[in-house]
């Protein structure tokens, strides 16, 4: 629907989730990677751009252009955007209060509601005429609001519901260390491992400490660590290639880090093995 550069930086960390009160509704590009986080508040997703992957209540599914999801609260849910750029449309919806009996109500059927769904074309007509206009003033907070009461008065009747397929929660040392090896050059967080196994935050490191004894930072520092031995052993590469090349914010950082592990600095290993 949309042919825009990205709207606007999704929330990358639970805290952040938690902390920022959210706009009404809000144009997100999502991150090329899998995050997990929960939140208060009742989320609706629609698709707008590209292809989306979500996995809400063990239920996951490729979320495209005209079709969504609902998140309920409190939902450890994981998301990522897959190949291409995937912008989506998220609705916030206020948390119930016994002043607003309709919107009480409105929740609770959304709550209900299948967890994925697809749109008809009448409403996606709406919604591409409301995205653009909060493409073109995205700092409108009135707009966002009408947006969000708009598409929300007229969800439950152009909606019906889309097969879905079941993701078990569980421990994939194979997925994990396939993520570890795409992005090991950057930061990696809990939470992006999380997701990259369809897992909430606290119980993956629940699960990981029990399964490997040592926390996912210490495997995925593990991981830093053996690259960079293999890039010593190679002798192509300076001392600060490697560091970048293996994710750690800098030569002195990664020089410390392999000095505590290994028990010797870099540049003994690297005398060391061109001895063998």
């Amino acid at each position: 629907m949309m042919e825009k550069e990205p709207f606007i930086t999704l929330l990358n960390s639970h805290a952040d989730a938690k902390l920022l009160s959210p706009r009404p509704a809000e144009l997100i590009t999502l991150p090329s990677y899998m995050d997990c986080h929960d939140h208060a508040y009742t989320q609706i997703v629609i698709g707008l751009k590209g292809q989306a992957e979500f996995e809400v209540r063990g239920l996951g599914n490729m979320v495209g252009p005209g079709q969504g999801c609902v998140v309920t609260p409190e939902t450890d849910h994981a998301f990522g955007g897959v190949q291409t750029q995937s912008d989506i449309l998220v609705l916030n919806l206020p948390l119930p209060s016994e002043d607003n009996p309709l919107m009480v109500q409105r929740i609770n059927e959304l709550n209900r509601s299948d967890t994925y769904f697809k749109l008809d074309n009448q409403i996606q007509r709406i919604i591409h005429m409301l995205v653009s206009e909060m493409s073109s003033h995205p700092d409108d907070l009135l707009l966002s609001r009408a947006c969000n009461d708009t598409v929300i008065a007229l969800l439950q009747r152009h909606i019906t519901a889309f097969q879905t397929t079941r993701k078990e929660s569980r421990f994939d040392l194979d997925a994990i260390d396939r993520y570890i090896e795409t992005h090991i050059g950057h930061r990696i967080s809990v939470a992006q491992l999380a997701g990259s196994v369809y897992l909430g935050e606290s119980q993956f490191h629940m699960l990981f400490k029990e399964q490997m004894g040592i926390t996912p930072h210490q495997y995925v520092l593990g991981k830093r660590i053996d690259l960079a031995k293999l890039l010593i052993e190679k002798g192509e590469l300076s001392f600060g290639q490697i560091a970048d090349i293996t994710g750690f914010s800098g030569q002195s950082t990664f020089t410390h880090s392999f000095s505590r592990l290994q028990g010797m600095s870099p540049s003994q290993y690297k005398k060391q093995y061109s001895v063998k």
